[in-house]
């Protein structure tokens, strides 16, 4: 019908179905090779028919089904004439055949409203994307994943392991399991379907209950690490019940925990403190951190994932308790070091109570390039949208001259103004994929 509501001519919406449906041959939907094969099986069982047919014809006769296969075949019009209207029946039905399979096998994969070939499009578009490889932990590398998602499904998310408080620590503590809270979160934000099943994996138990604070996906994660026995099990196993797209990864299998040294507030004497969660809690500046054992190893999927990058993207995350402990993992930052793909800092676009008080954008790099000895990027993303309510104990992270003077920076509006101290995944995903394309060329979508 047109805007009028009137009814189209039965040859217009003819030539619109044929116009919609011959989307099936696009380039790239790898539809067309299983066509040929189709249409090859199909030749292939006609000559097979045909033998017969034509023994019938030689060998029977007098039998009365020789005229009825004369009507059935034709025979009073010449040979081109039936080779184009059997030929053509053929093809038709064949592609009914297929195209009505194709519907009825993808339906239930595909959202209301939105069109199989389309559906179909987006998905080899995305799986046929750029391999990232994003470096962090909790809820700002989760932000980052949920953009992501939806230019590529080569993506691996190494996450740091270092937690020790709320229901990680807890966990880590009662069950001897690598802390599962910042793995939680990329599963979840990697979901194909955050609509239900990954709120149900986010959901955390209120008060009241003798699992107060504990998270669903935590205490499956942890359940699914004791029927596997493999922590690297577990996270896998849990990502194909939320089905995912890509993989997490954590950075080592080790239990390994966090140390920094601390400045007391009004003086120059700093603290040994224990433990992530320790660390962000102490009053006073972070001056470093390091893993303890110092040694310890990587998982080695993950170095795997870091060396065939197409793009490195480390941040955003807290400096000292997401994004260097992922770092300070040796073999991690070696790989980092020594990957050719194209490496991207995501700065963050506020500061974090307790971790980068009074940091704008060059201090989070400089205390990068200390932890890791050297410059390991090529360019560097920074927020230059300033308004919102960040609260009383948060400020802006901005970038200054002095950044500009020493390293290459992309300046962008990255806010989520409805939590103006977040990127919004969207914007942060659209910038990394178009200043990715600017250095490859366009993706061959």
């Amino acid at each position: 019908m047109d805007i009028n509501g009137k009814r189209h001519p039965w040859y217009k919406r003819f030539f619109q179905v044929i116009k919609r449906e011959i989307q099936w041959l696009r380039p790239g939907l790898g539809f067309k090779r299983w066509l040929v094969l189709a249409i090859v099986g199909a030749i292939f069982l006609g000559l097979g028919l045909a033998v017969v047919l034509i023994d019938v014809y030689r060998n029977v006769p007098d039998s009365w089904v020789v005229p009825i296969l004369a009507v059935l075949s034709l025979r009073f019009l010449d040979r081109p004439i039936r080779f184009v209207l059997f030929g053509g029946i053929g093809l038709i039905v064949i592609l009914l055949g297929i195209w009505g399979a194709n519907r009825s096998l993808l339906r239930p994969f595909v959202p209301p409203g939105k069109p199989v070939v389309e559906a179909l499009q987006n998905y080899r578009r995305k799986e046929r994307g750029p391999k990232i490889v994003v470096l962090g932990g909790g809820h700002g590398l989760a932000s980052l994943l949920r953009g992501i998602k939806e230019y590529s499904h080569n993506i691996t998310a190494i996450v740091t392991v270092t937690d020790n408080g709320g229901s990680s620590g807890e966990l880590r503590k009662n069950f001897g399991v690598l802390p599962p809270g910042d793995i939680r979160n990329c599963l979840a934000a990697l979901s194909s379907d955050e609509a239900l099943l990954s709120q149900v994996f986010q959901y955390r138990f209120t008060s009241g209950s003798s699992l107060e604070g504990h998270s669903l996906g935590n205490l499956l994660i942890t359940a699914m690490s004791e029927i596997t026995g493999s922590f690297e099990e577990a996270v896998a196993e849990s990502g194909r019940v939320l089905a995912i797209v890509g993989q997490v990864l954590p950075s080592t299998l080790s239990d390994v925990q966090l140390l920094g040294d601390v400045e007391e507030p009004g003086s120059k004497r700093t603290v040994l403190v224990l433990g992530e969660h320790e660390i962000t809690d102490f009053p006073g500046a972070i001056k470093r951190v390091w893993l303890n054992p110092a040694d310890t190893p990587a998982f080695p999927p993950a170095i795997r994932a870091i060396l065939d990058a197409d793009l490195i993207i480390v941040g955003p995350g807290s400096l000292f308790t997401s994004i260097l402990p992922n770092l300070l993992v040796k073999e991690i930052m070696a790989a980092v070091s020594a990957s050719r793909a194209l490496k991207l800092f995501v700065c963050n676009v506020a500061t974090q109570p307790g971790e980068t008080d009074g940091y704008d954008c060059l201090d989070h790099l400089e205390v990068v390039k200390k932890h890791a000895g050297k410059d390991l990027f090529d360019l560097v993303i920074a927020n230059n949208f300033f308004e919102g309510n960040l609260g009383s104990n948060s400020d802006w992270v901005k970038p200054g001259n002095e950044l500009r003077k020493r390293y290459k920076v992309y300046e962008a509006k990255l806010v989520d103004q409805a939590n103006p101290w977040r990127h919004d995944s969207k914007s942060l995903a659209r910038t990394i994929m178009d200043l990715y394309e600017e250095r490859t060329g366009p993706l061959n979508f």
